[in-house]
């Protein structure tokens, strides 16, 4: 196949011996260090060579069908991804959705670097399926899932999206403060946090929570609290308060609920430092939720494209 206008990126991730190689500047001082701890380094040795093995495996197999572009995770927030370009995620489940969120309906195709150490529903292919996979997707003539994403967007104009989940709140283990409106209803809340979760989402962060909420059931001999679950393309947001605290001045009534097509959750802060918004995890490019910032969450326009055959 000719290589002709085709464009591929690749994004992919340092692995953790190449973040403790740079951390402590050497291998030998790394080993160290962990050796000293009673942990196994070679294990990490193992990580690393089944993951640069995988890489170089990608790289022979995309060359002769496009042109590649190489990527690291790190510098996804300031990648301008072309309209035709097919992106290449290698790693975990992490990093397919990290990579998902800054795409603009861009063909995603989630590689598993090493299925004998990680697994992941974004992961539906090893190194060697590109062979076969590459090609009908130059063509067109792929299967994929759709993934419906959250949108988060700022009084001053910034925009977050998210594949699995928004958290609002506080950087640190204090509590947040801000005022909550979701329709006509509105309320000054203090607690954890708030967790916004898309379809996809259900199954992360939410879940856990969930998980809380069953076990309080039970130990007050409540009926069983069953656990939602949604298509992953299904345009619905799901909001919980985590540990809601009410007082004279804060309420704790409006702690769960759905934010369907078209409609916004909109949250206030009262916070005057360290108010945060970040999604699906990752800190580093989270707005900052400080005093009179106003944060719209909605279900956003864009729609996430994972190939699946």
């Amino acid at each position: 196949m000719d290589r002709g206008l085709n464009k591929v990126v690749l994004v992919k991730r340092r692995t953790r011996y190449e973040e403790l190689k740079k951390r402590y500047n050497t291998v030998e001082q790394a080993r160290f260090y962990i050796e000293h701890l009673g942990a196994d380094f070679s294990d990490y040795e193992r990580e690393d060579a089944a993951y640069n093995s995988a890489l170089e495996s990608v790289r022979a197999l995309v060359r002769p069908l496009a042109r590649l572009q190489e990527i690291d995770r790190e510098y996804l927030p300031n990648m301008i991804f072309g309209a035709d370009d097919i992106v290449i995620a290698l790693g975990q489940d992490g990093l397919v959705a990290n990579v998902m969120k800054y795409l603009s309906g861009q063909p995603l195709i989630g590689v598993n670097p090493d299925s004998a150490r990680f697994d992941g529903v974004l992961l539906p292919f090893e190194a060697g399926d590109l062979e076969k996979l590459l090609p009908k997707v130059i063509k067109g003539s792929f299967s994929m899932k759709s993934v419906a994403m959250g949108k988060a967007e700022s009084k001053d104009g910034q925009v977050l999206y998210a594949v699995n989940d928004f958290f609002v709140g506080v950087g640190n283990h204090s509590s947040a403060r801000y005022l909550i409106k979701h329709g006509k209803i509105e309320e000054n809340q203090s607690s954890s946090g708030i967790i916004i979760s898309t379809g996809f989402g259900m199954t992360g962060w939410h879940k856990s929570v969930m998980a809380e909420f069953r076990g309080l059931a039970r130990a007050f001999n409540l009926s069983p609290i069953r656990e939602p679950s949604y298509e992953w393309d299904r345009r619905e947001l799901t909001f919980q308060v985590r540990e809601p605290y009410p007082s004279r001045f804060t309420q704790a009534e409006l702690v769960y609920g759905k934010v369907t097509d078209g409609e916004s959750l909109v949250l206030t802060s009262s916070m005057s430092e360290n108010g945060v918004v970040f999604s699906d995890g990752i800190f580093e490019d989270a707005i900052e939720f400080n005093a009179g910032m106003e944060i719209r969450i909605s279900v956003a326009e864009q729609t996430g494209k994972l190939v699946t055959g």
